[in-house]
């Protein structure tokens, strides 16, 4: 059968971990509990005049030339946004769905490679007990506040609280001191590791179906009074002159942060590709691809991309090591569309 087998012409995953987007806020670090009254942070626009300073081609050296483009204003206007004058923390909260069914195709025209997709899937949670190794980096990522991005970098203190929702309430909670987690081996500091273990257990739950999972992330960031905060910027493909050269994401009147802006945090967990012990973890991506590094680093040339790991697991029975099984089942948790383009 194995010889006979073909990958679906049409094969689709829906994702299994749902963000929603992140609303900001601003505050009082010491006023944490208590946020009902803190204010959604707004966007503005600035305009600014802005120097000359990018990289002159080559051999234009002619000092009267640099002199006269100097002289000619870099007219900008930009949104921005900052925490209020009397407000030293930023709130940033959000809500994820951990969905079961990892694996099934949302459309597969193939049964027999569907019945064979589900059957390696099914060997591979029980040969590792479920999802326990996924869970532990996705659980780790939200403790340690990676998915605040840029508004994590040099922030005195921040505390993440993670709490599962049942009904509209919070039925368990856990509280991190995010800077205290290696962000880069996916670890909790001793004193918060029953709690990140706890958090990992709800997620694998989440991921195997024994449970509904909806869990409700806040994060506090103190970063100081009037400060500014990074919301998600909006791609504009086609502006005019005179626009605006940078335009910020915002959810009826308050900065937010787009839901797959914090898909690829949360994601971030790749740590099997090559050159992982110097660049770090990187979000599940099928080429392994980091558009910040203009790299692939999951070559298809190297057999370690996702669909040649896929195709020798299904087509081929020929089973990936370890930790490329625990990539293949993180890129269908990832979900997308993964049919044969030959097709």
């Amino acid at each position: 059968m194995a010889n006979e087998l073909k990958t679906a012409s049409v094969l689709a995953f829906e994702r299994k971990l749902d963000p929603s987007d992140a609303l900001m806020y601003g505050g009082d670090w010491n006023n944490r509990a208590a946020t009902d009254n803190w204010a959604p942070i707004a966007l503005r626009e600035k305009s600014v005049r802005g120097t000359i300073s990018n990289r002159r081609k080559s051999g234009a050296t002619d000092p009267a030339k640099l002199d006269a483009d100097i002289q000619s204003p870099n007219l900008q206007t930009v949104d921005v946004a900052t925490l209020p004058v009397d407000a030293d923390t930023l709130k940033v909260q959000f809500t994820v769905r951990v969905l079961a069914g990892t694996g099934q195709p949302s459309a597969c025209n193939d049964a027999a490679y569907r019945q064979k997709l589900l059957a390696t899937v099914n060997g591979y949670v029980a040969q590792h007990g479920g999802f326990d190794e996924l869970a532990k980096r996705y659980a780790a990522n939200l403790a340690n506040g990676r998915f605040l991005w840029r508004n994590r970098i040099g922030a005195e203190q921040v505390e993440v609280t993670v709490a599962q929702l049942k009904d509209g309430a919070p039925v368990a909670s856990w509280t991190f001191d995010a800077l205290s987690h290696d962000i880069v081996k996916l670890t909790a500091s001793a004193g918060e590791k029953d709690k990140l273990q706890a958090l990992a257990d709800v997620v694998a739950a989440g991921l195997g179906g024994s449970s509904h999972v909806l869990l409700q992330v806040t994060a506090f960031v103190r970063i100081g009074f009037g400060q500014e905060v990074f919301p998600s910027q909006e791609l504009i493909l086609d502006r005019g002159r005179g626009d605006k050269s940078k335009t910020l994401y915002d959810v009826a009147g308050v900065a937010a942060i787009h839901s797959q802006k914090l898909g690829n945090a949360i994601r971030t967990i790749d740590t099997w590709y090559p050159e992982a012990a110097e660049n770090g973890p990187i979000a599940v991506e099928p080429y392994g691809s980091v558009t910040t590094q203009g790299k692939a680093y999951r070559q298809p040339k190297e057999k370690v991309d996702f669909y040649n790991l896929l195709d020798g697991w299904i087509i081929k029975d020929k089973t990936p090591d370890v930790e490329q099984q625990h990539f293949v089942i993180a890129t269908l948790i990832r979900g997308g569309v993964f049919g044969d383009a030959d097709k």
